[in-house]
């Protein structure tokens, strides 16, 4: 009889023997052998082939103690079937050649299958479950509606969002079409990755913090509650992230994850009391205590673990990516620091 992850128990809820922990973005430039890799391959070239995807996918828990790895993808992925030209330009981040700038751009967007266009991230998904213990979780993701909507029409990164918002405020038909295009286009890619093997699914909706709470509500909750409504059937768990959103807590948790992603700006404990308990929480440890001494990393871990009390349905993780400049020994001091303080309380 095959063992269900400890962080699939931990999604529902379930009593579990320790807490779960791995970190968003746990594979990637802050590790030497990853940087090694890019030396030779653009990450749209890893992302393409099955075997570097599943190479760099595996590094971190080479190194760590950790409960999951997460398939090493990048959110703008299903774009690029859709008829996006998409580019990762050094310095600048993802950048977009024709970005959605009217009605009529949104109609020309293609629909596609991902079994089919984006096939390599499914098959290294299959290859890393048959690699890991299976105690070991394997976590599949897809960027919620209103984040991929914001890179589309923004054409990459931006500091205040003014491009989108006038969108949805100047063009709301054209964007709801852009919406409900973009929540097939997630549902169908994290369905894709269950098939393949992945044990839990999360959505980042990375911009949603940038939201007002009615303008969440009104335009954009609804197409998250599809994608999670639609995913029930895969009998993944599914995790719910975004980020800079306190305001958003409760409006979030309602939209149908089973477990809530919080970042750092607000303690995990507040956050918890804030929605029901029967929805289990992820995180929320600053990216940047990394950053500090052996004893600052340890305080800061603790503080976490404190705050939650043992309560069941607890994921150790970060409150958003690591940052590329975090020593690697930081990441082997926070999971001891979680292992140790489980270790004293039991």
């Amino acid at each position: 009889m095959a063992l269900t992850p400890r962080l699939v128990r931990a999604c529902r809820g379930e009593e579990v023997d320790r807490t779960p922990a791995w970190l968003m973005r746990q594979a990637g430039r802050y590790l030497p052998e990853y940087r090694k890799v890019r030396e030779a391959h653009s990450l749209l070239d890893i992302c393409a082939d099955a075997e570097l995807t599943s190479k760099v996918t595996l590094q971190p828990l080479e190194r760590f103690d950790l409960d999951a790895a997460i398939i090493f993808a990048d959110i703008l992925l299903p774009l690029v079937p859709m008829g996006i030209d998409l580019d990762f330009v050094p310095g600048k981040g993802p950048v977009i050649q024709n970005p959605i700038q009217s009605p009529s751009d949104v109609e020309a967007l293609k629909p596609f299958d991902p079994r089919d266009h984006l096939s390599p991230t499914l098959e290294a998904i299959t290859s890393v479950r048959r690699q890991v213990n299976q105690d070991t979780a394997v976590i599949g993701f897809a960027g919620a509606p209103f984040t991929l909507a914001s890179y589309l029409i923004e054409g990459g990164p931006t500091k205040n969002f003014g491009r989108v918002k006038s969108f949805m405020s100047n063009e709301p038909e054209a964007f709801l079409a852009l919406m409900t295009k973009l929540r097939e286009v997630s549902g169908r890619w994290l369905t894709a990755q269950a098939e393949a093997g992945a044990d839990a699914l999360q959505l980042f909706d990375t911009w949603a913090g940038w939201l007002n709470p009615i303008t969440y509500e009104k335009q954009v909750m609804e197409h998250s509650r599809f994608v999670f409504h639609n995913l029930k059937g895969t009998g993944c768990p599914t995790i719910h992230f975004a980020v800079g959103a306190p305001h958003l807590i409760e409006l979030l948790s309602q939209a149908g994850s089973d477990v809530l992603g919080v970042d750092w700006r607000l303690s995990i404990d507040e956050a918890w009391n804030r929605f029901s308990m029967d929805c289990a929480i992820q995180g929320n440890l600053d990216p940047t205590a990394l950053l500090g001494s052996e004893q600052h990393i340890r305080r800061a871990v603790i503080d976490v673990m404190q705050r939650v009390d043992q309560r069941p349905g607890h994921i150790f993780n970060l409150g958003h990516g690591m940052l590329p400049q975090t020593p690697p020994h930081s990441v082997t001091i926070a999971m001891d620091a979680v292992r140790s303080y489980e270790a004293t309380a039991a």
